[in-house]
């Protein structure tokens, strides 16, 4: 047989040490996974950067464009991405990999190690958009499969053996890449027969992922593939808080001191239903007490004797030192947010930093936040970072001012914006940005409005130093 040309997203590596995926081009062949060497666990070297931010450097008087790290979780702030790439592809996504519901469920149930859904969804709102196959790539790493369980394990595989219209406009390369880690999944689970996969609403991308992250043995390698075959902007990382293979279940205190295990059961239980996840607080029933942290515990832990501490991973905490702007997105503050400020050395390295710390409040409430004022919010980020309910002998005693020096509110929004105990905790920059009205969610800040405020902040901060006391009682009189 013919050797195939290197795909260009993979780098060419001597015919002895290559390992990776394996396949025939033809439809018809039998299903092939990529075989395991001792190279195939180790990283695949960074590549050169394939693009430029030139329309923001230019915007800038040909400076680097600035530079952020966002925490979040994989939906609310998903909205933001693709403008916002469009002013700066600098940009470091931190994500938790804790979630614990729908597609990823069944994966980490079946396969174990971390959920990779959020870093998956993040992945394909920074993927390339810019030809037809990019698109096409992009549409079939998007795909669900349909809810009746029989149609989805019948449209899975069609798609693993090559014969779904979805690989129409896949060249090659990329056809065979994709399609070799998708076999290398199908594979793990049918060597685990004790285990039936469920297959309803799973997501492509999400098998893909899983794929590559079991055959490399890193969460990082499975990042670094996913992110080149979808051309992700080379100065846009996505980054798992914790950079593990192994499972990790999130748990949360309430201040009646009851305890819940796993993030769908903190967020919005489904009693076991595969369903669309719906987060808003009139979807599920609210908590019997307010939360008051989240901190991670073994896989089959159920009480506090079961809190474990992982480590957060270093590229997370190199970024943080140096970004020019740190952002506490919107969405679901306990379980999106928070699991990513719990770990040690993440508050040390906010406080340590001299850069606008923002928090873009919630237009809406969700089953976590209910009750909760604008500095609430800031509560819960202060005391995740300084991990005040924690371990005594681990936690800080810093001041919120130290990790949120400025607060974006949507214009309309519901969360009550106390002005006063806000300036009580050392924060006077809050500005309201223009918000529009989202069907599912409710209010919803206006996107190119929200980048706009946030850039505006950053070059404020570069241009003349952190907000100047004199104008933040105006920024604040204009937010109420």
């Amino acid at each position: 047989m013919a050797l195939i040309a290197t795909p260009p997203y993979i780098t060419a590596r001597a015919p002895a040490t290559t390992a990776g995926p394996a396949t025939s081009s033809s439809r018809s062949c039998p299903l092939r996974a990529p075989r395991r060497s001792a190279a195939s666990t180790r990283v695949p070297r960074a590549m050169a950067d394939t693009g430029a931010d030139a329309s923001a450097s230019a915007a800038t008087g040909g400076s680097a464009p600035p530079s952020l790290l966002v925490f979040s979780g994989g939906t609310a702030f998903n909205g933001v991405v693709e403008e916002l790439k469009k002013v700066t592809t600098r940009v470091a996504h931190v994500l938790p990999v804790s979630d614990d519901g729908g597609s990823t469920a069944e994966i980490v149930r079946v396969l174990g190690g971390p959920a990779v859904g959020d870093i998956r969804s993040r992945c394909l709102r920074l993927s390339d958009e810019s030809t037809s196959e990019a698109l096409s790539v992009r549409r079939l790493l998007g795909h669900r499969l349909p809810l009746d369980p029989s149609e989805a394990k019948l449209e899975w595989y069609q798609i693993v053996e090559g014969e779904h219209s979805l690989w129409d406009g896949v060249s090659r390369p990329y056809r065979e890449t994709i399609r070799a880690f998708l076999v290398y999944f199908h594979n793990e689970i049918l060597r685990r027969p004790v285990e039936t996969f469920c297959f309803t609403n799973g997501s492509i991308g999400n098998f893909f992922f899983a794929g590559a992250r079991i055959f490399f043995q890193s969460l990082d390698a499975a990042i670094f593939l996913f992110s080149r075959v979808s051309q992700i902007p080379a100065e846009s990382l996505v980054l798992p808080v914790i950079s593990t293979n192994d499972r990790l279940t999130l748990g949360c205190e309430l201040w009646d001191g009851t305890i819940i295990r796993g993030q769908n059961e903190i967020s919005h239980p489904s009693n076991g239903r595969r369903e669309v996840v719906n987060k808003d607080c009139e979807s599920c029933n609210a908590l019997p007490s307010s939360i008051k942290r989240v901190f991670y515990m073994s896989s089959e832990g159920r009480n506090l004797l079961h809190e474990v501490f992982p480590e957060a991973n270093r590229t997370v905490l190199e970024q943080l030192s140096k970004v020019d702007c740190i952002v506490y997105a919107m969405g679901s503050l306990f379980t999106s947010v928070c699991p990513s400020l719990v770990l040690r050395g993440i508050g040390e390295t906010v406080a340590s930093r001299s850069v606008p710390k923002v928090l873009l409040l919630n237009g809406s409430h969700d089953r976590e936040s209910i009750g909760l004022h604008a500095s609430g919010f800031v509560t819960a980020i202060t005391d995740s970072l300084n991990r005040t309910y924690g371990d005594p002998d681990k936690s800080l005693k810093n001041h919120p001012k130290d990790y949120v020096n400025a607060i974006l509110v949507p214009e309309g929004g519901q969360i009550p914006l106390d002005v006063e105990n806000l300036a009580s905790k050392g924060i006077f920059h809050v500005i309201t940005v223009q918000s529009m009205r989202d069907a599912k969610v409710g209010v919803i800040f206006d996107t190119q409005s929200l980048i706009q405020a946030l850039t505006g902040l950053i070059l404020e901060h570069m241009g003349a130093g952190l907000f100047e006391p004199d104008r933040l009682t105006e920024n604040v009189k204009s937010a109420c």
